[in-house]
């Protein structure tokens, strides 16, 4: 690990906003956000996979009736939105480093109101990996409120045709569903955030696709019985098509 990873994983652990927990052990604020961080009751909003926390300060900005948490395991990326942050003296702003694989290890029942998931690895290997699987979304539905609300910005055309698909097939409802954002959803200021990664999917004159749904705590959830392109810019020299079955 270089010296300027390891300088900032320090300096990140003397920030009051940014949690860096062992993934053994009950996590303290687990159930306890809003009275023992937040200090209000305010909804909580995740941003899973938030690289330089973009979109979490971003929103935060936005919306200071609501509290927002950053989640990713690269804490070298998020150390840019944990100072940003910090130095604005945004109190509804905090950040976790952790794989999302354990996130319910870290929010209780009903204790969120909203997912982000910007920009994605659309993981077309393995569907288990795909943050809108049912790997994924039986997780979310342990800590999101019932019907809580899941965003999904992404470059991939797998990623967002795979998510129209589990919606579609699990009848979850779609709220907004774009094949290009910025073509058609006006001057939304929510989605114009724009991260990092997404500049240079749009330099390269990728289209930037939207759809949010909400994820009721009933039913069971299933995968598609589908199969989707590839997408050639990210498929590593793979020419096969993927199957959307998921391994148990």
């Amino acid at each position: 690990m270089s010296k300027n990873k390891l300088a900032k994983f320090a300096e990140m652990e003397t920030y009051p906003h940014v949690f860096q927990p062992a993934i053994e052990g009950e996590f303290p604020l687990r159930g306890r956000w809003h009275e023992s961080f937040f200090s209000n009751d305010r909804p909580i909003v995740l941003e899973l996979g938030c690289g330089r926390g973009e979109y979490t300060v971003g929103l935060a900005r936005m919306f200071p009736d609501k509290n927002f948490v950053g989640v990713d395991i690269k804490g070298a990326r998020m150390h840019t939105g944990a100072t940003e942050s910090l130095r604005e003296g945004l109190t509804n702003v905090a950040f976790l480093r952790t794989r999302i694989e354990f996130i319910e290890r870290y929010f209780a029942a009903d204790e969120v109101a909203e997912v982000w998931l910007t920009f994605s690895d659309p993981q077309m290997k393995k569907a288990t990996k795909r943050l809108t699987s049912t790997y994924f979304l039986q997780r979310y539905r342990r800590f999101l409120a019932d019907g809580g609300l899941v965003h999904v910005k992404t470059d991939s055309n797998f990623l967002y045709t795979y998510t129209r698909l589990m919606a579609g097939h699990n009848r979850l409802p779609v709220l907004n569903d774009t094949a290009n954002l910025y073509a058609e959803a006006g001057d939304d200021p929510i989605l114009g955030i724009r991260t990092y990664y997404e500049s240079q999917w749009i330099a390269r004159g990728i289209a930037i696709k939207y759809i949010s749904f909400r994820l009721p705590h009933d039913g069971a959830l299933e995968e598609p019985d589908a199969e989707i392109e590839l997408d050639d810019y990210r498929s590593y020299n793979r020419h096969k098509r993927s199957s959307l079955a998921t391994s148990k």
